[in-house]
């Protein structure tokens, strides 16, 4: 079982297109494309009846205070968490590769709608709802993908692993609104087989 992307290699950078939030050149945030890569499968397990997606960045740092000050930066030797960036499920493997913004086109203000996806797909709630929580404007609940938005002084290129799970069963026993641990707990003993691909992205502000 392989997952790939034509936009990046394994461990190549991610382009812009996929970013969350871009940076301005007095270092201030602006909304990105936030456009989902394309993602192409092969090779599945025999008996595979549904796939599923799971985005996380595996290098958040933990402390925070230093994160996008200027004069400072976020070391390499900081502590980091794993941030979920996409969880998709009930993929049928059957109709083709997801296409490069077929899940995500934009960076929705306030919360993106779900857990209803495209091709009959369902979407969990990631990272940035938690993330922009206290966030007057920007606050409410994301489901599906939103991309990279790694701090502008962080040393470490964030790696954003796309791991891909072949399912022997069309459709999730998970219910309603939904995050990444309920769908970990609702694959065991329903995966065939699994793959990754992991895209890197840092702000290049030389």
């Amino acid at each position: 079982m392989r997952v790939s992307s034509q936009l990046f290699h394994d461990y190549g950078f991610m382009p812009d297109e996929c970013a969350f939030g871009l940076l301005t050149p007095d270092k201030q945030y602006r909304n990105g494309p936030n456009q989902n890569p394309d993602l192409t499968w092969d090779d599945l397990p025999k008996g595979t009846r549904s796939l599923v997606l799971i985005n996380d960045d595996l290098d958040v740092p933990v402390n925070l205070d230093s994160f996008n000050k200027e004069g400072t930066l976020v070391s390499y030797e900081q502590q980091r968490r794993i941030l979920c960036h996409w969880v998709l499920i009930d993929l049928d493997p059957d109709t083709g590769p997801i296409r490069l913004g077929e899940f995500s086109d934009g960076v929705t203000v306030g919360g993106k709608p779900g857990p209803a996806g495209p091709r009959g797909t369902r979407q969990g709630i990631n990272g940035y709802t938690a993330w922009l929580k206290n966030d007057p404007i920007k606050k409410g609940n994301y489901f599906g993908y939103d991309g990279p938005c790694p701090p502008w002084n962080d040393e470490v290129p964030h790696r954003y692993v796309f791991k891909q799970f072949a399912l022997d069963v069309p459709r999730l026993g998970v219910a309603g609104v939904f995050e990444k641990p309920a769908v970990v707990e609702a694959m065991r003993g329903h995966i065939l087989g699994q793959a990754s691909v992991t895209g890197l992205y840092k702000f290049n502000l030389e």
